[in-house]
């Protein structure tokens, strides 16, 4: 049975890292990850758990299976936040994938298979503006050049990052695994919208995940004295940003029933003085759908703005294409697991897509993979108030562990009377 004070006990403590007046605030490769991560793996080695590290910064924590030689069934999420975040998004998974592995020891459960978990470097693209660079690495889906001229907000390069942190940048690649050494990729996450709680369900099977369309956007007009230039002859570059967002809300809008979204996310002005007209304005743009041809057509209408822009404003306007990635349909037959563990334990649910990008969508390069979520109370994430009720928690983790076990299987053997025998899963 999961214990959830322990679970919630371990969850405080892991959440006092990174801390601020404001929300969560745990940075990819900062000191304060390094501090939850440091947190975590004690906790995984109290577990009896072997831990391993790779060049990314991925930790690797494994309960050996009766035959080490099956592959394992990996579990996980993250552990790092956006600036300024909640306190559930990422540890609330990385957490429940430890406290799955705590309550098979407490039942003396043993499985066929090893069971490894993941604490994901990484995974927000708030430092960088490139998300889940441990997962890609690990799935081979990026190579180091596709990172290597990163900085973050302070223009600090992820070479010098990755170097304070004790990593060999140039090693990264070598965080990439073998296709067959898992079995399966399951992942539990707290929803970060509404339809769980709208609908009254306890668990959301997610049956594909959109993917990000990102852009650096660089609007050049000309800084001018904001009292003396006439309307008709300013080159706003603000005023040229702005429509830009505009015309990206109409877009994504006509996409709706695609599940398509477009977000100008972050905004820098030059020189940023209210008595000057801005001579430069800098846009992150994020574009996201399950439909990759929903998606192109936002991206278009993004290109045809700009071209139109710099005609009729006479602005000269830069993009860069940040990232551009294609979304993802999760496995079959673990949906199909997951809902049978539903079903079992009489838990709610819903077959949904997930309009957030997650790990799970890169581990699906590698092996069969798929994610359920539990809700978020008012649809709230990378927020402050972003909360999830203890007893959905639970409710989530008894579903991920039910799962586990179809996808581990305990030995077909006779048990020895210490433990507890599962039937061996037909998937």
């Amino acid at each position: 049975m999961v214990k959830i004070n322990r679970w919630k006990q371990t969850f405080d403590r892991m959440n006092q890292f990174g801390k601020t007046d404001n929300g969560m605030t745990r940075l990819a490769y900062s000191k304060e990850e390094q501090g939850v991560t440091d947190c975590f793996i004690a906790c995984c080695r109290a577990s009896g758990l072997a831990v391993t590290f790779d060049p990314a910064g991925n930790v690797i924590a494994r309960r050996p299976g009766e035959d080490p030689d099956l592959p394992a069934v990996g579990l996980g999420s993250h552990l790092d936040t956006v600036y300024e975040g909640g306190q559930y998004d990422g540890v609330v998974g990385t957490l429940a994938a430890l406290e799955i592995v705590r309550d098979l020891n407490d039942r003396k459960i043993r499985t066929r298979r090893p069971i490894d978990i993941f604490s994901f470097a990484c995974e927000e693209s708030s430092r960088f503006g490139f998300s889940m660079i441990g997962s890609k690495l690990m799935a081979g889906l990026i190579k180091k050049e596709d990172i290597a001229k990163l900085t973050d907000k302070q223009g600090e390069t992820i070479q010098s990052i990755f170097t304070r942190r004790g990593l060999d940048f140039d090693k990264v690649e070598e965080a990439g695994r073998s296709p067959n050494s898992l079995a399966a990729f399951l992942e539990l996450h707290i929803e970060q919208g509404p339809i769980l709680e709208a609908q009254n369900r306890e668990i959301g099977v997610v049956t594909g995940i959109a993917a990000p369309t990102r852009f650096s956007i660089c609007v050049k007009g000309h800084a001018a004295h904001s009292g003396s230039t006439p309307m008709n002859q300013r080159h706003d570059a603000l005023i040229g940003a702005a429509e830009i967002a505009l015309e990206l809300e109409k877009a994504a809008r006509r996409e709706m029933a695609y599940g398509t979204v477009a977000t100008v996310g972050d905004i820098e002005i030059e020189p940023g003085a209210m008595n000057v007209v801005p001579g430069e304005t800098n846009l992150k743009v994020d574009i996201r759908s399950i439909s990759r041809p929903s998606k192109n057509r936002v991206v278009q209408h993004l290109y045809e703005t700009i071209d139109r822009l710099e005609q009729t404003r006479h602005l000269r306007i830069e993009r860069t294409m940040i990232s551009d990635e294609e979304p993802v349909r999760l496995d079959g037959q673990v949906i199909a697991s997951f809902e049978k563990a539903c079903k079992k334990l009489k838990a709610s649910y819903v077959k949904m897509p997930s309009g957030a990008g997650h790990d799970t969508m890169n581990m699906a390069a590698l092996c069969p993979a798929g994610m359920i979520f539990i809700p978020s109370v008012g649809g709230i994430s990378h927020h402050p108030d972003e909360h999830t009720d203890l007893s959905q928690i639970v409710k989530g983790i008894e579903i991920l562990e039910e799962t586990v076990l179809q996808w581990a299987e305990s030995p077909s053997d006779a048990d020895s009377g210490e433990g507890t025998t599962y039937e061996k899963s037909s998937l």
